[in-house]
């Protein structure tokens, strides 16, 4: 019998799965490659929300506890996946440089925010008001890392390249089991697709479809990430990803025209060279109303678990959720209240 099943393999389930081996737990990861929006993200991680200059959820202890969880990461596979990368905050106006520095002198944000303005001196942007620069930032390059995992443990025989299906599932008192497998625990980490679960599709997740264009610029010359009204975030030999959008109302995983000329008019409006768009990506970001990811066990069966919703912010969020849910499930330690899916237990 294994200790687990994961259903799903984004972010959220690699946190769970790199939590069952770091404590010798047996377990087998179903992935059929239907999510995409770990692999389309664009991998920055940083601890402020810039539209607001606000800290993020628990930012201090989930940038203590993620970047140490990657690097162990990097250790097992022998790849290099992290790389630290300044963000700089293009100001629009004089109140928004105001504002950042106010924000400067808050505590929490302190340690994240450089109370200093930055001078423009790449003359590929137009930026009159300059720049804010937040610290603790950087890129982790998450659809190699989720590759190479996925190739490490299906070179354990742990991985099922198959779509999971739910009717085959029965859940017994101490264990479930699927088709000719058992096992102590599963745990769903489906993305958006646990609209389709029927265990928990109860849960509000909303979709929030993202796109990002992919451009190539060689007058650009970027080594940093620029947040304006989109980010612009520098992957080597000249090209950038550039996004991303919102959008609630379309849950397609097709790239759309529409979004292409949002993203371009945002970025012409401040960038003064030419590009040439050489690709466009789009994934559904699983949100939830209240911001919170949705973490924990079915109401009526102790075996079946959730780690989902970690919307835009899944870099971050999935390692200190994950144990989480695994001292929570092996040891009974308490679930954050404001990530238990308690919290949602009328809407059933």
């Amino acid at each position: 019998m294994l200790d687990y099943i994961i259903v799903g393999f984004g972010l959220a389930g690699l946190s769970f799965a790199k939590q069952l081996e770091d404590n010798d737990k047996s377990y087998l990861v179903f992935e059929n490659h239907s999510q995409k929006s770990s692999r389309v993200a664009g991998g920055l991680y940083n601890p402020v929300i810039l539209k607001r200059f606000t800290p993020a959820w628990s930012a201090t202890e989930q940038l203590e506890k993620s970047i140490p969880f990657y690097k162990e990461i990097e250790g097992k596979l022998q790849e290099s996946f992290v790389t630290k990368l300044p963000i700089l905050r293009r100001f629009n106006s004089v109140e928004e440089q105001n504002t950042w520095f106010e924000a400067c002198d808050k505590p929490i944000l302190n340690q994240f925010l450089l109370p200093k303005l930055i001078q423009n001196t790449n003359q590929a942007l137009d930026t009159p008001y300059h720049f804010g620069e937040v610290k603790h930032t950087g890129k982790i390059d998450v659809k190699r890392m989720l590759a190479s995992y996925l190739q490490y443990i299906d070179n354990k025989k742990c991985l099922a390249n198959e779509s999971f299906e739910y009717d085959k599932l029965i859940i017994h008192s101490y264990f479930i089991e699927y088709k000719n497998i058992k096992a102590k625990h599963i745990i769903f980490t489906e993305g958006f697709g646990i609209k389709n679960n029927p265990l928990f599709k109860y849960l509000p997740v909303v979709g929030n479809k993202g796109e990002y264009i992919i451009i190539k610029s060689e007058a650009l010359k970027l080594k940093e990430a620029i947040k304006s009204s989109v980010f612009i975030i520098p992957l080597g030999n000249n090209i950038y990803k550039v996004g991303a959008t919102y959008n609630n109302l379309d849950t397609s995983p097709k790239i759309t025209v529409q979004a292409k000329e949002e993203i371009e008019e945002k970025l012409k409006s401040f960038l003064k060279v030419r590009y040439k768009v050489i690709d466009q990506v789009a994934g559904i970001r699983p949100t939830v109303r209240d911001r919170r990811p949705l973490i924990g066990t079915h109401p009526d069966y102790k075996n079946v678990h959730v780690l989902n919703g970690l919307g835009s912010r899944g870099i971050l969020i999935g390692p200190s959720v994950a144990e989480n849910l695994f001292q929570y499930i092996e040891k009974g330690t308490p679930l954050d209240k404001e990530i238990d899916i308690k919290r949602f237990e009328k809407l059933r």
